[in-house]
């Protein structure tokens, strides 16, 4: 019976799919213009592009066409390991505040985390949504958040890195914006999608930046108010918007209509946040970009979604733990949390195939300060201190260092 239900599911799957390049090919109604500008280094006067090259985003992770790959995702008919239908997860319910220097953070799961400090609330990427896709498809999550919605502490800044749908959840981003009102900041054109909903959002361009004051948010791109290694009176957090290696899209043809980017959150004193928000790899440099703004004390990095193939230990949208090893050390942060896995089953490897992948990557560095969090456990990360980098590895090398038995049996 359950295969019977699959076998439908996935036939109406198809149809849904075949409708989509219908419209692809045909009528271009479902196309979306999210935004408007000069052309750039990355972008071409229609959509955005990466600089360090497109090729690895383009392609199905898994060859055999896209009606194949949708087809093995809504059926897991592919041999792939079998995920648990839900974990238990520990909610809490956060303080109101956490004031001065101390840093708490609770994962709430996926990309969604809760940092708290200096007396603010900061959200990155928010989705209570329990299905990651569109009109109900798409994966469903097996850890409920680790903080439920009415248990969320006011607000005060929420950083939106790209416009897929476990990434911008509308709903959740239109009732927050209904009840607290927080600054959200985004990149180009995620702030039209983001207006659907009603909700208000700042979309700046990478290496643009925006300062949280005790007034509300102000484009502080070309115009810092004050020295640019001071704060002025008022300010309390200063975001700026990074590169990183992705791609966009709501829907069939609005691919990329839309930019992707990471996030460094500056506060006035501590060492800076991190977050990487949904990324491949590219060409390796963007981390030492975000770095260039000051010590990391704390980063959010993704290792999860990176298997399309026995064996793969990456894919070109999404980094592995290997890679999120070499983002941790090229980023220099003290303290990171791995993101982007445990939450909704997005790709093959198996339930806990990232974590334990991350730690024997961190054994071929050995370098410290990249662990993961339980979702829904708030835990204190301590001031900035120059983390042990361990040893210096390019891609390559990582790949040999864990070409193990151990590492090969992870599925």
């Amino acid at each position: 019976m359950a295969r019977a239900l699959k076998i439908i599911g996935g036939i109406l799957l198809l149809l849904i799919v075949a409708l989509g390049l219908v419209v692809t090919i045909a009528p271009r109604f479902l196309d979306r213009i999210y935004y408007r500008g000069d052309r750039s280094d990355h972008y071409d006067g229609a959509r955005f592009f990466n600089p360090d090259g497109d090729q690895d985003t383009l392609r199905m992770p898994a060859g055999g066409g896209r009606a194949g790959f949708f087809w093995r995702q809504l059926t897991g008919d592919d041999g792939r390991p079998v995920w648990p239908a839900a974990v238990p997860v520990a909610a809490s319910r956060p303080a109101a505040r956490i004031m001065g220097n101390r840093m708490v953070v609770t994962w709430i799961g996926h990309a969604s985390v809760l940092i708290q400090t200096h007396g603010l609330n900061i959200l990155t990427d928010p989705i209570y949504a329990e299905r990651a896709g569109p009109f109900g498809f798409g994966p469903r999550r097996v850890a409920a958040p680790g903080v439920a919605f009415d248990d969320l502490p006011r607000i005060d800044l929420v950083l939106v890195s790209h416009d897929h749908y476990d990434h911008l959840d509308q709903a959740a981003l239109g009732r927050l914006w209904q009840r607290d009102r927080p600054a959200i900041v985004t990149s180009l054109g995620n702030d039209s999608v983001i207006g659907q909903v009603g909700a208000k959002a700042m979309g700046l361009d990478w290496g643009g930046n925006a300062t949280l004051t005790v007034q509300g948010l102000e484009d502080t791109s070309t115009d810092i108010r004050c020295d640019p290694d001071s704060w002025c009176p008022g300010d309390r957090a200063r975001v700026f918007v990074t590169r990183n290696h992705h791609w966009g899209s709501r829907w069939f043809t609005d691919r990329n209509r839309a930019l992707w980017s990471s996030f460094v959150v500056a506060l006035p004193d501590g060492g800076n946040i991190f977050f990487a928000g949904d990324t491949g790899f590219g060409d390796g440099l963007w981390p030492a970009e975000a770095a260039a703004y000051g010590p990391i004390r704390f980063a959010m990095i993704p290792i999860g979604a990176f298997r399309f193939a026995p064996g793969q230990m990456r894919s070109g949208s999404h980094v592995g733990p290997a890679e999120a090893v070499l983002i941790h050390q090229r980023l220099g942060a003290a303290r990171s949390m791995p993101i982007h896995w445990g939450t909704f089953r997005l790709s093959y490897e198996g339930y806990l195939t990232p974590p334990r992948m991350l730690a024997a990557a961190m054994r071929c560095t050995g370098g410290t300060g990249f662990a993961p969090a339980r979702i829904g456990v708030p835990f204190d990360v301590p001031p900035y201190a120059a983390p042990r980098a361990g040893r210096r590895l390019d891609p390559g090398a990582m790949l040999r260092c864990l070409d193990t038995p151990a590492v090969r049996a992870l599925r």
